[in-house]
Order: C-alpha cells, then structure tokens, then sequence
C-alpha cells in the first residue's frame, strides 16, 4: 500500500522503491529524511503552482540529490551536486527512462545548490530546488500550511540540530575537494568548517590568467581592406 503524507503520495512503483531503497541503504538518516522532506515540499509547492510535473521523476530527483556527499558516490574532482546527478543516471539507465526524463533529472541534481536558474527550468528542476530551499533554508516556509509542515516533519523527521547537522553533512562531503565549492554555496560551508580553507576569488583569477592584453596578438590589427 502507498504511503500518502500531507497530501502527497509517495511513488511507489518498483524503480521508486529499489530507489528508496538505495538511498536509505546509502545515506545517513539525516540526508535520507531530508531527501524525502525535499520531495515532499517540493510536490507540495507543484501542487500549490499548479504545474504539471512527472512525480516519479521528482521523487527520483530528490532521492538522489545528496548522494554525491557520499564517499561511495563522491568523485575527486566534480562536484558533489554532478555526482549525484550522474549517480542517478546510472540508476535510471537501468529502468529504459528516456534520454529527455533522464536529462531533467539530472538537471534537477546538478543545479540544486545555483539559485536564480532551477525555477526557469521543467518543474521537475524547478521543484527539487524548491523542496532543498524549503527544508535547508525555510525559504517560502509560510506558503506552507502549518498542517503541512508539521506532517511533513512527523513522518520524517528533521531532529533538534538538523540546521548544524545538514551543514556538517556538506562539508564532510566536500572538504576534501575544497577546489569544487569556487562559485557555489558550498563554499560557504568550509569557510565556517574548515579553518585551513582558502576562497578563491573571482576577480583574481582572471587578472592573475596568463592572458597578457599589454601586447598586441598576432593578427589582431590586421587592416580589414587587406582581408579578402
């Protein structure tokens, strides 16, 4: 029987379980309750808006979202947010999803953490970031009916130090390729967890590239009449 919280039914197809499965074998309660809070605001948001989303996919999305912070999962050198989107792939590979579903997916992962963007994408990308900023950032937090939120938390909980857990979470994920936070929010995080951190710096790097616009490329002043 499929399990409805606040509304909203969990998928509970074969791949939704062998995925639920995965994920609840693979990370800490912490990320597998907040993955399932992740779709359960984010449904709840689409609900709200009125968009026409694929669950499956979503449910799918958020599961797999936070999977790149494991070390099972976590390449050396993308970031976490592509490893879990490639890990996810993988998955879905396995079941015949198509190419298009697959890539919103993906897409939902990768750009979970880059506000400003998900929104503009398919709901499923949409969606997933909605649910992420919901639960870690209580952002839209009062769109949210008190009866919502709190079904939500009694069915999965979020614990007393969830706020200090799900940071501690990130930079256990990514401190040791610090390198993959430069332009992302989790940069953030290892300048708090991190005291041998260094941000690097936008600005820098490209006044400190090996361009040298002092001199003249070859070419660069060629008279336009001598080019036929």
């Amino acid at each position: 029987m499929s399990t409805v919280i606040a509304g909203i039914k969990i998928p509970d197809s074969k791949m939704a379980r062998e995925a639920t499965q995965l994920v609840r074998d693979t990370e800490t309660d912490l990320l597998f309750h907040h993955s399932t809070r992740v779709f359960l605001f984010g449904a709840l948001t689409g609900e709200r808006q009125q968009l026409k989303y694929d669950a499956e996919l979503l449910y799918i999305g958020a599961m797999f979202h936070d999977m790149g912070l494991m070390e099972k999962y976590s390449s050396a050198t993308e970031r976490f947010e592509v490893d879990g989107a490639n890990a996810a792939r993988n998955f879905l590979n396995g079941y015949g999803i198509g190419d298009a579903e697959i890539e919103q997916v993906w897409d939902s992962i990768a750009l979970h953490t880059t506000p400003g963007i998900p929104k503009f994408k398919k709901p499923v990308v949409a969606l997933v970031t909605a649910g992420v900023e919901m639960d870690v950032l209580g952002l839209a937090y009062d769109e949210f009916s008190d009866e919502q939120r709190k079904l939500v938390v009694a069915a999965h909980p979020r614990g007393q130090n969830f706020k200090e857990g799900i940071i501690d979470a990130f930079a256990k994920g990514t401190i040791h390729k610090p390198e993959t936070t430069f332009g992302n929010v989790k940069a953030d995080v290892l300048a708090l967890k991190d005291p041998g951190y260094k941000r690097l710096n936008f600005c820098s790097i490209i006044l400190g590239s090996a361009w040298n616009d002092s001199t003249v490329e070859v070419g660069a002043c060629r008279n336009p009449a001598h080019s036929h």
